[in-house]
């Protein structure tokens, strides 16, 4: 089951992934392009988990499975609402988010990693040392939660159900992290879970009140019946 839960949750990111680039495409927006990258790192990262869930894991699979999970998704998504928020400052951000991910990329493929039991989903602490790699996650971790949370708290006013399913998701997110010891099964569907958050929340309204009108519109054609 873990596999089958693990590549239904790559195809849901990797779905919505394709979807943010297509807006992208046509609104040249860059923080739908960081967005989108984001969840087709979603979508390599529960690739990996099935790759390890079905064929057995490998130093092959964890070292995908850690670059874009542990490494990359939630930098990136930190990217997008930094982006948005804060247009004025899009080249720095962008210059120094692609120097972090050739960064990430060196580190996951280059570190060593301890021997992984083929049967049993490995953990970052069972498989590589504190430094770099530990702590690389930890602090781009960091910096890419605190980023979608407080700036998704700052706007919050002025697009309260967006950014609720954003913040719903970064926790769907982290609740998958913490599930590592319970198998694939269970971080898969919590990136699942997650990924449907995330892109809810880029894509939807700025207020609830499109939903008040499509409500009221409803009610009004039951009158009329």
């Amino acid at each position: 089951m873990g596999a089958v839960f693990a590549f239904a949750a790559a195809l849901v990111a990797l779905r919505l992934g394709g979807r943010l680039a297509a807006r992208w495409r046509a609104r040249r927006a860059p923080e739908l392009l960081a967005w989108a990258a984001a969840l087709f790192a979603y979508a390599a990262a529960a690739a990996s988990l099935a790759w390890g869930a079905s064929a057995g894991w490998d130093t092959r699979a964890f070292r995908v499975y850690y670059l874009f999970g542990g490494l990359l998704t939630t930098v990136l998504l930190g990217t997008g609402s930094v982006l948005r928020a804060a247009p004025r400052l899009r080249t720095s951000v962008q210059s120094v988010v692609l120097v972090y991910c050739g960064v990430a990329i060196g580190v996951a493929m280059g570190v060593p990693v301890a021997h992984i039991a083929p049967d049993d989903m490995p953990s970052a602490r069972a498989a590589l040392e504190l430094f770099p790699a530990r702590v690389l996650a930890v602090v781009a971790n960091s910096a890419g939660t605190l980023a979608v949370v407080a700036i998704a708290l700052w706007t919050f006013r002025g697009r309260p159900l967006g950014n609720a399913l954003i913040l719903a998701g970064v926790a769907c997110a982290a609740l998958g992290s913490s599930l590592t010891p319970f198998g694939e099964a269970g971080t898969a569907a919590a990136l699942a879970l997650a990924a449907a958050f995330l892109y809810a929340g880029f894509v939807a309204p700025q207020s609830f009140q499109p939903l008040r009108g499509l409500l009221t519109s409803v009610r009004g054609t039951r009158l009329t019946r």
